[in-house]
């Protein structure tokens, strides 16, 4: 399983356009294969837009795209709407759940790690040992690192019911002495995080 992360960042005011035209379209391309979420950024960098596309392999994602792209509806007509876009093939780390559709939300944490080069062994093994009690407080939506891309990138992602519930499970496993997890020191290079809202189509809600 592999999942294919699509970043688009737009212009202002460009996100509302961007989900109707990207909805139109995906009406088409979903037979071929089905985003599991797509979402728009509420706090942390604005105007950003992420689909995530789940896949067996990458020889799977290039016949599904080829097949998807042959159509006059795909890929949506979005280009006046962007700045930038970027493309990332993440592979879940060994004890992440597959990500999961349905009302997990509505609110998604988005946890972006840079990797010290050579540590990521460590930071699943750090990872392995402390997930069980932290997902006791509220579930892992997933955790995966990048294959192609930026390199030694890891994301987490965290969804709650809402911004208050997430400040109080922090708030509980930092507590109880669960979380973060041990032996982090020395594995991180940068942090960084945002949250993220739904679209109404959105598989994850």
């Amino acid at each position: 399983m592999i999942y294919e992360v699509r970043t688009y960042r737009l212009k202002p005011h460009g996100v509302p356009e961007f989900m109707q035209r990207f909805e139109e379209g995906y009406e088409h391309r979903r037979k071929f294969s089905e985003i599991v979420g797509i979402f728009h950024t509420e706090i942390g960098p604005l105007n950003q837009v992420i689909h995530i596309w789940p896949y067996a392999d990458a020889g799977e994602r290039e016949r599904i795209r080829a097949e998807s792209m042959k159509g006059p509806h795909w890929p949506p007509k979005v280009a006046h709407l962007q700045i930038e876009m970027l493309s990332e093939i993440y592979t879940p780390f060994p004890f992440s759940p597959t990500m999961a559709t349905g009302a997990l939300g509505p609110v998604y944490e988005w946890r972006s790690y840079a990797i010290e080069p050579g540590r990521m062994a460590d930071v699943i093994d750090n990872w392995s040992a402390a997930i069980g009690e932290r997902t006791k407080l509220s579930p892992l939506a997933v955790a995966m690192h990048t294959e192609t891309g930026p390199l030694n990138r890891f994301v987490h992602v965290w969804p709650y019911a809402s911004l208050q519930q997430r400040s109080e499970i922090r708030a509980k496993a930092v507590e109880m002495g669960i979380w973060p997890p041990q032996g982090g020191a020395g594995t991180l290079a940068a942090q960084e995080n945002k949250i993220l809202l739904p679209a109404s189509f959105s598989p994850m809600q």
